[in-house]
């Protein structure tokens, strides 16, 4: 079989796999901000907060939906870099199928136990009944949500990365066009938004379906292929699982950031919750530029190109904190006016500026990190993995969290991203040098 990728145009063929995943990551930003702008047009603090303290139950159900997602593209990587299309067909049916059966069994307990958890979530008499609307359908529609993750993933790891943004974008634009009907016109608030998600998410998952059934060569669905060996399981959850912590522990940290910003009021929490909105727009263009290589890292190591594999790195690590470098400069110089285009309150604005500039202060080193965390991903790497995904916006951060608040405060709590961030990407790189296969000469 020839090769799925053109490793004569090395770079050309990068971004033909980056750029529809930055394009359609950054449609998904447009649909956060559109979200958070028009839950912010009510001018309710309670309502913008309830929304706000649900961030961390959407990405713990990505960071299910990535264990089979990420673990089971990575090894599809790898198995399509030796030429095994009867391994890439049994992969990826039982990650779709398992994956199916998560979503099913997490929106059973999320339900059981759901006052408890918006409980731990932060949630207070004033924000509960918001919260609580916008979680109850985040619960309901956990399959639909995981399996995106997966249908998105396994789509891109074959080298179909427009078809990936097709399906990403299409989903978005339904959840544009239907938030301010449900929203503001319906009148249905946090729970209007939940469901304009959850209706985007499925309608996505509806075309990957097709899409893996009609027009995959190497991928397939079929309930008869659902089964993997001893060895091939362990290397999705030994992948899958550390990118999931990575998830995970981005909840964790949103949750123990609003609780140290819980005594300063609510004002504080819907302040950044609308910072860590605008804050993504740099965030995602990262992330689809470091995982639009997944699939040449993992193919290049499984077909023992050490050399292209090197050359590819410094490339693509260039380029990230270059890019990185650029958007802190642009959003740390209009954070008021990104800002102002969500509220009119002067208080908030000012606050929520200073927040989102503590966010991008240190972008590029945040881009090592993610960079360094796919290739370790796709490349199998399970301990570099592990460790990276718990430090950024895991223990370090945590760590981070706790020495600044006890230094400095109200400001601690701002400035604890910056730091981890420095942190993470200096081990990243020491990870990096150690792991010799990798960037070994040939």
């Amino acid at each position: 079989m020839d090769s799925i990728f053109d490793l004569d145009h090395l770079y050309r063929t990068y971004f033909k796999m980056a750029l529809p995943s930055v394009f359609g990551l950054m449609v998904s930003v447009v649909y956060n901000l559109a979200d958070t702008f028009f839950i912010a047009q009510s001018n309710d603090t309670a309502l913008i907060a309830g929304v706000s303290l649900c961030a961390p139950v959407f990405t713990a159900l990505m960071a299910f939906g990535n264990i089979y997602g990420q673990g089971g593209s990575s090894l599809i990587s790898r198995l399509l870099g030796q030429d095994d299309r009867e391994g890439t067909g049994r992969v990826s049916s039982f990650c779709f199928y398992v994956a199916l059966t998560t979503g099913v069994v997490l929106a059973a307990l999320m339900m059981l136990f759901r006052v408890p958890l918006l409980g731990i979530l932060g949630a207070t008499s004033e924000t509960m009944p918001h919260a609580q609307a916008y979680y109850t359908v985040l619960a309901i529609g956990a399959p639909a949500t995981v399996l995106n993750f997966i249908h998105s993933n396994l789509v891109h790891c074959e080298g179909m990365a427009t078809q990936s943004m097709i399906g990403s974008i299409g989903g978005t634009v339904i959840n544009i066009i239907l938030d301010p009907i449900l929203i503001t016109t319906v009148g249905w608030g946090a729970g209007g938004a939940a469901i304009a998600t959850i209706v985007g998410y499925l309608c996505s998952d509806l075309y990957f379906l097709w899409l893996l059934h009609k027009k995959s060569r190497c991928l397939s669905v079929k309930l008869s292929q659902c089964h993997v060996t001893g060895r091939e399981l362990q290397q999705i959850l030994g992948v899958g699982v550390t990118a999931a912590l990575s998830n995970l522990m981005q909840s964790l940290t949103v949750i123990v950031m609003n609780q140290f910003l819980l005594p300063y009021g609510n004002d504080k929490i819907a302040a950044m919750g609308i910072a860590s909105k605008v804050s993504m727009i740099a965030q995602l263009v990262l992330v689809g530029f470091s995982f639009g290589g997944i699939p040449l890292f993992g193919y290049l190591y499984g077909a023992k190109k050490r050399d292209v594999m090197r050359k590819l790195i410094r490339f693509c690590l260039t380029f990230l904190v270059s890019i990185a470098v650029v958007l802190s400069l642009i959003l740390c110089l209009n954070s008021g006016v990104l800002m102002r285009l969500f509220v009119q309150d002067a208080g908030m604005i000012a606050t929520g500026a200073q927040m989102l500039r503590w966010q991008v202060y240190t972008a590029a080193f945040g881009g090592v990190v993610l960079l360094l965390t796919v290739l370790f991903q796709a490349t199998g790497k399970i301990i570099p993995s592990f460790l990276l995904s718990i430090s950024r916006q895991g223990v370090v951060f945590l760590l981070a969290l706790v020495v600044c608040v006890h230094l400095f405060q109200y400001q601690g709590v701002l400035m604890a991203q910056a730091v981890a961030d420095i942190l993470s990407a200096a081990l990243a790189l020491g990870l990096l040098a150690a792991s010799r296969d990798i960037i070994a000469k040939q």
